[in-house]
């Protein structure tokens, strides 16, 4: 079953690429957005409450429950996101420690990402996955013991990144030699809550996962809402707002033309943290 929310996402993504791309509508300033473009208005459908992510995983969960080969909703699923990461992450250079990298996934869903880390990718270092659906988490956890995992192997935690005074003792701070955010940095982007200082919270999104990352570690961002330039603006900054990311890379994804202009339904970017 397809996420809920991708639904809308993912069904407008071709009229995205023609507002970007194949109309005259002028691009936004070079300078880091302080608010959502206008743009993503009209991305999505309205954007869903918290409790439709926890019935999704309920239903999942119920479903396990009846049928142990039911493993839950995975996000981008048709974009076959999942192997692609873990190609591009089994590429980079220096090769990444099997045995001693730290993961950290960001909106964990099922565990999917994690667990395909240690079962293909050949990494047997820490990992944690972190959501803020208590379902999500037991689900994650229920798969994690069916597939023989223990705690010290993959650990799944409740955590909502928007109200980190929910973490427990800080083990989410400067921890991880790479981060993971599939879809999260998407969903936190249709949020319209606001943070203590009045911003929309995708504005703070950044400086909470930054501090998550180990000074040389990365931060690897798969987004069907944000193009690889307007991830590059929100993560890295320009000029004298660069904020201790530097691109490192990109996830290929499958491109399409239209109009004489080339584009893709899903970015994803690799920052390295650099302080």
């Amino acid at each position: 079953m397809e996420p809920i929310i991708t639904r809308p996402i993912l069904g407008k993504l071709t009229f995205r690429f023609l507002q970007r791309h194949g109309t005259s509508r002028q691009s936004k300033s070079a300078s880091l957005p302080s608010a959502l473009p206008p743009l993503i208005s009209t991305l999505t459908d309205p954007p869903l409450p918290s409790r439709s992510w926890e019935t999704t995983y309920t239903h999942d969960l119920t479903t396990h429950t009846n049928n142990p080969n039911h493993t839950g909703t995975t996000w981008f699923t048709s974009s076959n996101a999942s192997p692609l990461t873990l190609t591009y992450l089994l590429s980079l250079t220096p090769p990444l420690c099997k045995s001693s990298t730290t993961f950290l996934d960001l909106g964990t869903g099922n565990g999917e990402m994690l667990f395909l880390l240690r079962s293909e990718g050949g990494f047997s270092g820490p990992m944690l996955g972190i959501d803020y659906s208590t379902a999500s988490i037991e689900l994650a956890t229920r798969l994690a013991r069916q597939k023989g995992y223990t705690d010290q192997d993959v650990r799944f935690r409740e955590w909502d990144i928007l109200r980190p005074s929910t973490a427990e003792n800080g083990w989410v701070e400067g921890e991880f030699n790479l981060v993971l955010d599939k879809g999260t940095f998407d969903a936190v982007s249709l949020n319209e809550e606001t943070d203590e200082l009045g911003r929309r919270v995708c504005e703070g999104y950044r400086d909470k996962v930054v501090g998550m990352v180990k000074v040389g570690g990365r931060l690897l961002v798969t987004s069907c809402n944000w193009t690889e330039s307007e991830l590059r603006e929100w993560f890295e900054g320009k000029g004298e707002d660069r904020r201790g990311l530097e691109f490192e890379g990109r996830v290929d994804y499958p491109k399409f033309k239209f109009g004489g202009r080339e584009g893709q339904s899903v970015s994803a970017v690799c920052f390295r943290r650099l302080r």
